[in-house]
């Protein structure tokens, strides 16, 4: 087992304190910045990424279906370092047989949050095998959703910029509601068609549908957890757990709040403006 991942699984245990968090990153961060190829102590805040991929240690935060794994996974082929989402590990677990599944399916499925435990140690494995393979630098989606969990992760290694992406709430519920995958292919798409009045002077918002081929019309499946009661749910669950998150990283200046103007098209381009980085074929990306 990886330094990284025994550290983070140690810091996950039941008993851990916020004095034993200290104590412990003191310790293991030399080991950890070495096992996963960074360099420990660099000075906190936005640099110039793409030249190295150890120089992107990035978290997106966000509602879910506010788009963190769409943006994340966008910059993660950018900038050449592997976009970890957390959620895609329960999915992934959820469709295994591991004795594990029949609890996370049961979680799911009625909207409520998975807890630290499993999440950590999904985690842990999957940066173990990132570390075998060599892999330099990271794009987190999904983690940390806890005070404990930013705690965690602060205590293991060091964050250079936590995108928080924001979208209007009535957007959101017909995002997740409208959200289709084909059970083929595995391509995800969206058949809502979202346009809504902009407030106190905003422009108005609209977000064109993402409809599949011809091929995957009739293979498209709904995620058993994109009703609009459990999503509901998500929502109210992650305003009253993971909006202190944001405050424990805007205290510690590394917070950038992104408010999504619309759909891919016009979303990102101004988020890599936001982010001082140049995309080559920009045209191309956005309009895919």
């Amino acid at each position: 087992m990886s330094a990284m991942s025994r550290a983070i699984r140690a810091f996950g245990g039941g008993g851990a304190s916020r004095r034993n968090l200290s104590v412990a990153a003191s310790k293991e961060a030399p080991a950890l910045a070495a096992a996963a190829g960074l360099v420990a102590g660099r000075k906190a805040g936005r640099r110039d990424p793409g030249e190295d991929g150890s120089r992107v240690q990035w978290v997106f935060l966000g509602c879910p279906g506010v788009g963190k794994g769409t943006y994340a996974g966008r910059l993660s082929r950018l900038l050449g370092v592997p976009h970890i989402a957390t959620g895609d590990l329960v999915r992934d677990a959820l469709a295994s047989q591991d004795p594990l599944s029949k609890q996370l399916a049961e979680i799911v499925n009625h909207g409520k949050l998975v807890s630290d435990e499993i999440i950590i140690n999904l985690l842990s494995k999957r940066l173990e095998e990132g570390e075998e393979k060599g892999e330099l630098g990271f794009i987190l989606d999904g983690f940390p959703r806890t005070i404990r969990q930013a705690e965690i992760l602060e205590g293991v290694m060091d964050i250079d910029l936590v995108i928080n992406l924001k979208l209007r709430e009535e957007a959101l519920l017909a995002k997740c509601i409208g959200r289709r995958k084909c059970s083929q292919c595995g391509g995800n798409f969206n058949v809502a068609s979202i346009d809504i009045e902009g407030e106190n002077g905003a422009p108005r918002m609209y977000m064109p549908p993402l409809l599949p081929p011809p091929q995957c019309e009739s293979k498209l499946i709904t995620r058993a957890d994109d009703t609009e009661e459990v999503v509901k749910e998500r929502l109210r669950v992650y305003h009253d757990l993971c909006e202190p998150v944001e405050d424990f990283y805007r205290a510690r200046g590394k917070l950038l709040e992104f408010n999504l103007p619309g759909g891919i098209p016009e979303s990102w381009p101004k988020l890599l403006q936001a982010l001082n980085i140049e995309d080559p074929d920009n045209k191309r990306s956005a309009a895919a």
